[in-house]
């Protein structure tokens, strides 16, 4: 009953904006400024017919994606031996801050130097996701009870049981968030990145046209594919890691090592 309420309210929420979206477009009558989205749903479904739309969206989803599981493979491992070695810490710090606080554009432009173009949207995704999941990692395994950890030493429990049973669920909510900003910040800089290199059977290729000849229909029914998919992708992966969380979780409480 409550999940139903829930689903309920989030119908609600997306036809208030779309109304208020529908409102604007009738107000400013200009498709050209604000098309309204009955075109935009209507030229979707266009695209959706087209071979083109799905290959040139299976590139990006499958380009972007590698970028962004690579940097949370690399943030995890990273976090870990930072937090292990002061000394690896305080040598990868600055790196973390020259990451986080360099515009996207210039390292786009840099890549497009340094790289092929069709490489740029994976590796640019990858950056701007490996601080979030770096900084969040070690603020788990940082924040971890002393108490549970003294009480594994003086048990002397194996390594692998005080990672299972300490570890795992102390960092899990954090790794969780993580993943939450991760998705949306690394679709968002790996279509930009896509739109200033233009490579082959891109969706940012296709934003970029669509501004290029002014269809504007098209550059919001794009838009609303990058927004779908981010969001479809969000809800796949933390479905998964909250099954495996609640697993982590059962084990425990069952006991066993």
């Amino acid at each position: 009953m409550k999940k139903a309420g829930s689903i309920v309210k989030q119908l609600f929420v997306i036809l208030f904006w779309i109304g208020v979206w529908a409102v604007l477009a009738a107000l400013v009558d200009q498709a050209l400024l604000l098309p309204s989205p009955a075109s935009v749903f209507l030229r979707l479904l266009e695209l959706a017919g087209e071979k083109s739309f799905w290959i040139t969206a299976g590139v990006s989803i499958f380009r972007i994606t590698l970028g962004i599981l690579c940097a949370i493979a690399l943030g995890c491992v990273l976090a870990v031996l930072t937090c292990r070695f002061s000394l690896l810490d305080a040598l990868l710090s600055p790196l973390l801050t020259v990451i986080k606080s360099t515009p996207v554009a210039s390292f786009i432009l840099l890549l497009l130097i340094w790289i092929g173009r069709d490489q740029v949207p994976a590796v640019i995704s990858g950056l701007m996701v490996l601080p979030v999941i770096w900084n969040n990692i070690c603020a788990g395994v940082r924040g971890t009870d002393r108490n549970l950890l003294e009480m594994a030493e003086m048990y002397r429990l194996s390594p692998f049981v005080v990672l299972r049973r300490i570890y795992i669920p102390s960092v899990m909510p954090h790794f969780l968030s993580a993943i939450r900003s991760s998705i949306g910040i690394g679709w968002k800089a790996g279509v930009a990145a896509e739109v200033l290199t233009v490579p082959v059977h891109a969706i940012g290729r296709m934003i970029y046209e669509s501004k290029l000849y002014w269809e504007t229909v098209d550059l919001f029914a794009w838009t609303v594919v990058v927004v779908l998919i981010s969001l479809f992708i969000e809800k796949i992966v933390i479905s998964a890691l909250n099954r495996l969380g609640k697993s982590t979780e059962e084990r425990m409480v069952g006991g066993g090592d």
